[in-house]
């Protein structure tokens, strides 16, 4: 018989319905001052009729329900769609200047606001899409459940259209055109969040040599210096400046995340653990 927790909305058999047996995000705001456990244990002010609908659009059951827990899997998929569209719309007729437009962020569409976040799910051929998505796959799901869904949707999208547009602002200062694309940014933010809240997982370089998160992305972030300032901003057709960017949006708020307390992830599992999964799995 399946039982629903009260705190996080989730859904689970009754070995696991008490917080503490699953992974509840009430238990890290035991203390919380935003009142996680309700007004009949700390006997604040019942949440007002928005609080209460908002809440509901992510509860099991509601609309976004299933994407709790579930959105990186999610922009996954949004990336190999739209990158699949940027072979099927030149074939529809659309002009390359058009279509250029559509999926890439660059010098002449800067203000037009939509490309900003098209540009984060285009990819510029099959390897840029296979290694950007096995890096979210892989580092994705443990700050989606740190952070919840919904936030998580939030840091994803804002630092990739951050990303994209330092990329491109830098190059207009310089007085050179430039078009980005690819979700690597807001996948730099996510390893950004991952490394300040636990520096010392061990990822493995090449699938081979183990290295500590935090020397990872040091060194990255140190060759992406080094790349910018010696062969240029966009040397070897490669957004520097957006990695940069991207990293730094989630370093910050890595940081203020961890200012608020709460748990870390511990360990990095496979896609998350058991991948995808049905309403109620996570925060939203």
């Amino acid at each position: 018989m399946p039982y629903r927790c009260r705190f996080c909305g989730g859904t689970f058999c009754e070995e696991h319905r008490l917080p503490e047996s699953h992974d509840c995000p009430g238990l890290d705001g035991w203390d919380d001052p935003a009142g996680v456990f309700g007004p009949e244990e700390t006997g604040r002010e019942e949440k007002s009729r928005v609080g209460r609908a908002v809440e509901s659009v992510g509860a099991t059951g509601g609309p976004l329900g299933y994407l709790r827990g579930n959105v990186t899997y999610v922009f996954l998929g949004l990336m190999v769609v739209v990158t699949a569209l940027e072979y099927v719309v030149p074939a529809l007729g659309l002009s390359p200047v058009s279509t250029g437009n559509l999926f890439t962020l660059n010098s002449t569409n800067v203000l037009w606001v939509y490309p900003w976040f098209t540009s984060i799910f285009a990819h510029s051929g099959f390897p840029h899409l296979f290694f950007n998505g096995l890096v979210l796959y892989f580092f994705g799901p443990p700050v989606e459940r740190r952070m919840g869904s919904g936030k998580f949707a939030v840091l994803f999208l804002a630092a990739g259209a951050i990303a994209g547009l330092a990329q491109v602002l830098a190059a207009a200062a310089m007085g050179q055109f430039a078009a980005v694309l690819g979700a690597s940014g807001a996948i730099m933010a996510v390893m950004g969040v991952l490394t300040v809240l636990n520096p010392s997982l061990r990822v493995y370089l090449y699938f081979i040599l183990p290295v500590p998160l935090w020397l990872f992305t040091l060194g990255f972030a140190l060759y992406s210096v080094f790349v910018a300032t010696t062969g240029g901003i966009g040397s070897g057709h490669v957004a520097q400046i957006a990695h940069l960017a991207g990293l730094a949006v989630g370093l910050l708020y890595g940081a203020y995340l961890k200012s608020q307390g709460g748990r870390a992830p511990e360990e990095l599992t496979l896609g998350g653990g058991g991948g995808p999964g049905g309403p109620g799995r996570g925060r939203f």
